[in-house]
């Protein structure tokens, strides 16, 4: 699938931004290497990542017992290593998550360290990948974008699952022309974050409805279908647990820098509802602006906007959740006209990165304002976007939304049904 870009200006071959990504890719490359290495060696880096909660709830199903037992999970945990300091860790996607982790059960935790950790590169490489591919293979460094991004380098590092959630967005994007059940299957991988994902779902159902995509909304059902009833087969009282341990005391004094939960704490720190009112508002406003754009909807152009908006508006939002962000702001880079923007893409990951790296930990204030960030960058970008000159020829790429692929009714009509 293409994004609907077309051709541009010339740009020189190596100009600030160009050398801005390649350091910064090189940087986060030589980061991963000495990552990979350590993994296995060193138990107290392995023990210390989030990666540890998804093991211990693997050991806990492959011996048939509560992946969301407090004393099995805290004793696996300590064991493993973990810092007392922490409280206990729990598995916090939906039930439907859990054949994922499965598998950690038959390993130990440092071979199922380093596995975990290159299946999650992969996903990183494999979405850079695809996305360069739905841009026309330009030839640039843009995309070492996706392995210098600051909360994907962030998720890899922690062992977290949202680089999972960016891959099926990303095989989403590739495939729901050309391939829509596939792609109805691949939304799997998002729902393992389904918190991020709100606005954008509403108006995907939404889409799929209006022109038709009932392929997509099948191979979701399916897939969905199968896996809860996986997890009905692994352990029958998955959702009871799962819906007692969310419900637990104490879930809602966790701070959580995002914009969801520092209104709550700001306005009335019991009020959970408040939480979820800036998402509501989002799928409200994500509604209307699919409405004026169903005509000539693209998902790729008109669903970065809006998934940067889910990101900002979640009811909770991790840093490494913005991994999510990447096909958004790659595709704003592709398209970017300012070099002071695309080599300010690039230098914005340096101080998040050297803020954990100076001990400035996840949960702090800081880092509430980067999700505002990619919205704003990516505004500015489009904003950059001008319309090219006929003949000119260059590597980079820009959008031409007056020449968006007509994906109106009518025109699914003269396609036949999908």
């Amino acid at each position: 699938m293409t994004s609907g870009t077309d051709g541009s200006v010339a740009k020189p071959g190596n100009d600030f931004a160009e050398l801005s990504i390649a350091t910064v890719g090189g940087l986060a490359l030589a980061l991963i290497a000495m990552f990979l290495c350590v993994v296995p060696l060193a138990g107290n880096i392995t023990s210390g990542r989030d990666f540890v909660v998804f093991w211990a709830t693997g050991q806990q199903l492959i011996h048939h017992a509560n992946p969301y037992d407090a004393a099995a999970i805290g004793q696996i945990e300590r064991a493993a290593g973990l810092n007392p300091g922490y409280g206990i860790l729990f598995m916090r996607n939906p039930p439907w998550a859990l054949p994922l982790v499965l598998p950690l059960g038959l390993l130990g935790l440092r071979v199922g360290a380093l596995l975990w950790s290159l299946v999650l590169l992969a996903c990183m490489m494999v979405s850079a990948w695809l996305i360069r591919l739905m841009h026309g293979c330009p030839g640039n460094r843009i995309h070492w974008l996706t392995l210098s991004f600051a909360p994907a380098l962030i998720c890899f590092f922690m062992g977290q699952t949202s680089l999972f959630a960016l891959l099926g967005l990303v095989l989403f994007l590739r495939l729901h022309r050309t391939h829509p059940f596939m792609a109805g299957l691949t939304l799997w991988l998002c729902a393992l974050k389904p918190h991020l994902f709100l606005p954008f779902g509403v108006v995907l159902l939404a889409w799929a409805i209006v022109t038709r995509s009932y392929k997509i909304l099948a191979g979701a059902a399916v897939v969905m279908a199968a896996s809860c009833a996986t997890v009905r087969l692994m352990d029958p009282s998955a959702w009871r647990d799962y819906s007692n341990m969310m419900s637990a005391p104490g879930v809602e004094k966790e701070y959580i820098p995002c914009l969801s939960v520092a209104m709550r704490l700001w306005l009335n720190p019991q009020a959970m509802w408040l939480q979820f009112l800036p998402a509501a508002l989002a799928c409200a406003w994500a509604l209307a602006f699919f409405w004026r754009r169903r005509n000539a909807w693209d998902w790729m152009i008109d669903g970065s906007v809006l998934m940067l908006v889910s990101i900002l508006a979640a009811p909770y939002c991790w840093l490494y959740d913005q991994a999510v962000a990447m096909p958004a702001l790659l595709q704003g880079a592709y398209a970017v006209r300012s070099r002071v923007l695309l080599a300010a893409l690039a230098i914005v990951n340096i101080p998040i990165m050297a803020a954990l790296m100076c001990g400035i930990k996840i949960t702090s204030a800081f880092y509430l304002g980067t999700a505002p960030v990619w919205l704003a960058w990516y505004l500015l970008a489009r904003a950059s976007v001008s319309e090219p000159s006929i003949g000119s020829e260059s590597s980079y790429m820009i959008l031409d939304s007056d020449r968006r692929p007509d994906h109106s009714p009518a025109a699914r009509a003269e396609e036949g049904p999908r």
